[in-house]
C-alpha cells in the first residue's frame, strides 16, 4: 500500500471518529453530581459502588458519541453556513451514510450493553438519552429546529444525566424532583446563552437562520431574555433542594449566583467560549472557580452546621404576638 493511500484511509478514518466527538465526553461529568448526591443522600450507598459509576461513564460517553454521530451527519447541510462548523467533514459531504449509520448502530449496541451490567433504572436512562438524540436531530420532529424547544429538549439531557450518576451507585429509582428540574432549568440557561452566543458571533440573522432554523425566529435580546428566565428557575428550584435535603448547602448559594453572572460575562465576550462550552478549560479562571465551588459543596456536604438550622426549623407563627 502506498504511503499517500494509506494516509488517505487515516483521513477518513479520523473523520468518522470525529463526529463522534469524543472531545465532548467531559460533559458526562454532569453524571459525578447525581453519584455525589446519591452518596450524601442515600445512606446504602458504599466506597465500593463507584467501580458502577465508572462503568456507567463508559457507557453514557459511548451513548452520547452515538448521538453525536447523527447530530453531525444531519446537520451538514447547515453546517456549511457557519464560519468554523463548515470545515466539518459533513459540511464538506466526507461522510458515507452507511457507514454514519452502521457507527450510530455499533455506538448504540455497546452503550446500551454496558448499560445493561448496571441497575435497570440507568439502562431505561440510557434509552432515553438515544431517544432524545432522535428527537432533537431527526425528522420529522427534529426539535432543533423549534424555537424554545430546541433549548429545552437537548438540555432536557441533563437530568437524564443526572439520573445516570445517580443509578450508577444507589438502587432508590429517582434523585429529588427539584434537583432534576434544577439541572433541567440550569442545562436550558447554558444552552440558551450558547445559542446567543452563536447567534452574535455569526452577526447576520440571514445566514444564521440558514445555519440553524430556529435562529429565524430568534432575536438577541429573545435569547437573552430566555437564558434570564431559565436561570431564575434553576435559581429557585436549587433552593427548594438545598433546604428540603442539605440546609448547609445554603452557604453555596450565593457562589452558583456568581458561576451564572460569570458565564454570563463570557457570553457576551466576542468569540466566546460560551459557543463551544467543552473549551472552557482554556479560561483557567473560570474552571479554578468552578474547582473551588467543587470543593466547598463537597465540604459542607460533610458539615453539620445546628445554628443554620435554624432557617428550616424556625416558624414565625411561634414567635411572641405583641399584645
Amino acid at each position: 500500500m502506498s504511503k499517500s493511500a494509506s494516509s488517505g484511509k487515516i483521513s477518513v478514518a479520523r473523520d468518522y471518529i470525529s463526529v463522534a466527538r469524543p472531545d465532548h465526553w467531559g460533559k458526562n461529568i454532569f453524571m459525578l453530581p447525581g453519584a455525589a448526591i446519591a452518596a450524601v443522600i442515600d445512606p446504602e450507598v458504599t466506597a465500593s459502588d463507584t467501580v458502577w459509576l465508572g462503568l456507567g461513564l463508559v457507557s453514557t460517553c459511548l451513548i452520547a458519541s452515538a448521538n453525536y454521530t447523527i447530530n453531525e451527519y444531519l446537520d451538514g447541510a447547515f453546517d456549511q453556513f457557519h464560519p468554523k462548523k463548515s470545515s466539518r467533514p459533513a459540511a464538506q459531504n466526507r461522510l458515507n451514510g452507511k457507514i454514519i449509520l452502521a457507527q450510530y448502530c455499533l455506538l448504540c449496541a455497546l452503550g446500551l450493553g454496558v448499560a445493561s451490567l448496571l441497575n435497570p433504572v440507568f439502562f431505561y436512562a440510557s434509552v432515553t438519552l438515544l431517544i432524545m438524540g432522535i428527537i432533537y436531530n431527526v425528522e420529522p420532529i427534529r426539535s432543533k429546529d423549534t424555537p424554545f424547544l430546541d433549548v429545552l429538549s437537548e438540555s432536557f439531557n441533563n437530568p437524564i444525566r443526572l439520573t445516570l450518576g445517580w443509578s450508577a451507585i444507589s438502587t432508590i429509582v429517582l434523585p429529588p424532583v427539584s434537583l432534576l428540574i434544577t439541572y433541567w432549568m440550569g442545562g436550558a440557561y447554558l444552552m440558551a446563552t450558547k445559542r446567543y452566543s452563536e447567534f452574535r458571533s455569526i452577526g447576520d440573522p440571514e445566514r444564521a437562520a440558514l445555519y440553524r432554523r430556529s435562529f429565524k425566529y430568534y432575536t438577541e435580546d429573545m435569547l437573552s431574555l430566555s437564558a434570564f428566565f431559565y436561570a431564575l428557575c434553576a435559581s429557585l428550584f436549587l433552593g427548594i433542594f438545598l433546604i428540603k435535603y442539605k440546609i448547609e448547602f445554603i452557604i453555596a448559594f450565593p457562589f452558583f449566583a456568581a458561576l451564572f453572572v460569570w458565564y454570563q460575562i463570557l457570553a457576551n465576550k466576542k468569540d466566546s467560549l460560551a459557543a463551544s462550552p467543552e473549551k472552557l478549560y482554556l479560561d483557567p479562571r473560570f474552571m479554578i472557580y468552578v474547582g473551588f465551588l467543587t470543593v466547598l459543596v463537597g465540604v459542607l456536604s460533610v458539615t453539620e452546621i445546628t445554628a443554620i438550622r435554624y432557617l428550616t426549623e424556625h416558624s414565625v407563627l411561634k414567635d411572641i404576638r405583641v399584645e
